[in-house]
């Protein structure tokens, strides 16, 4: 009887062992060179991890067994465990990773360099990236989207004012467009017509025909359009504007701008829970993390962290 009790209290142990972790956020202070662990239940600080400098971005491997950190001046990938953030190993040499990314095939790992102006283009086999081809771009190469067929790459360049593709097939450079003034996330629509384009230097999203090669509409914001971030329904996406302290939605079957949420202190990246209820967005100006009740468009919570906080990430996230 006592062993059987002592099985029970066990088991309930690990169940909140891992609830526990499965409730851990995990954002990168980009000016601190650190990764600080919330609890996102109590929004309590848990820990903060030193890292190589400037940890931008971050996305999980297509398995979910790892999440990768981009530390760019550190030129290093940082592997952590998704549900608990504890560090898992680290790949070093690979120069200046701002935004990465994984073709939807998995068969593809880009990295952009910011400030080397260039992509890297890795094939990947489930665990490791063989360096495939380095292609050069005019300026300031920093988001990236992927078609859905997984042969063409989409990346905006702050610093020369286009959107480039690369054929990920041949590893060559496709086309160049121009668009609005420091374009910055880039996002393809569920349906894979069109590349949404926010654009930091004014106040729209600009909607590209990918296909066709030409833009076709563009769609009021506010001000400093920057990064996107789905709602995991299908239909609808965010985008941030860091200079009116705003979070747009996006309805990407109209493409129309249907909402809007206010939000202080420049918000850049979003993290949605699974049940769509929930917005964690870091705050770059004020050192703070928000935290939205999406429901009623509320921020609800404001949450201390280090300077210049860039990524944010959560296992419980919703689809991407």
């Amino acid at each position: 009887m006592l062993r059987s009790f002592r099985r029970i209290v066990l088991s309930c142990a690990l169940l909140a062992v891992g609830s526990a972790q499965a409730n851990v956020v995990v954002v990168l202070n980009s000016r601190d060179a650190t990764i600080q662990l919330l609890d996102q239940a109590t929004y309590k600080d848990l820990s903060t991890i030193p890292v190589g400098k400037e940890p931008h971005h971050l996305m999980a491997t297509p398995d979910n067994k790892s999440l990768i950190v981009a530390s760019s001046v550190g030129n290093e990938l940082i592997f952590l465990d998704p549900k608990s953030g504890q560090v898992q190993r680290t790949i070093k040499n690979i120069l200046d990773p701002y935004q990465i990314g994984f073709s939807p095939d998995q068969k593809w790992f880009v990295s952009n360099s910011l400030r080397l102006d260039r992509v890297d283009l890795y094939q990947y086999d489930g665990s490791a990236m063989t360096l495939a081809k380095r292609i050069p771009l005019p300026k300031l190469p920093s988001h990236m989207a992927f078609n859905a067929a997984s042969n063409m790459v989409f990346i905006t360049q702050q610093g020369s004012d286009q959107v480039s593709a690369i054929d990920l097939s041949t590893q060559t450079l496709k086309w160049t467009l121009p668009v609005g003034k420091l374009p910055a996330g880039i996002a393809m629509t569920p349906d894979d017509k069109y590349l949404l384009v926010g654009i930091m230097g004014a106040d729209y999203v600009e909607v590209i025909d990918w296909k066709a090669q030409k833009t076709v509409k563009r769609i009021k914001t506010g001000q400093g359009a920057h990064n996107f971030r789905s709602a995991g329904d299908g239909r609808y996406t965010y985008v941030s504007n860091r200079v009116s302290n705003s979070i747009n939605i996006i309805d990407q079957k109209t493409l129309e701008n249907v909402g809007q949420i206010n939000v202080p202190g420049g918000p850049d990246c979003m993290e949605v829970t699974d049940d769509g209820k929930t917005m964690w967005v870091t705050l770059r100006w004020i050192k703070k993390v928000a935290v939205i009740d999406l429901p009623t468009r509320k921020v609800v919570k404001l949450i201390p962290v280090g300077r210049s906080p860039h990524g944010v990430f959560f296992f419980n996230s919703a689809q991407r």
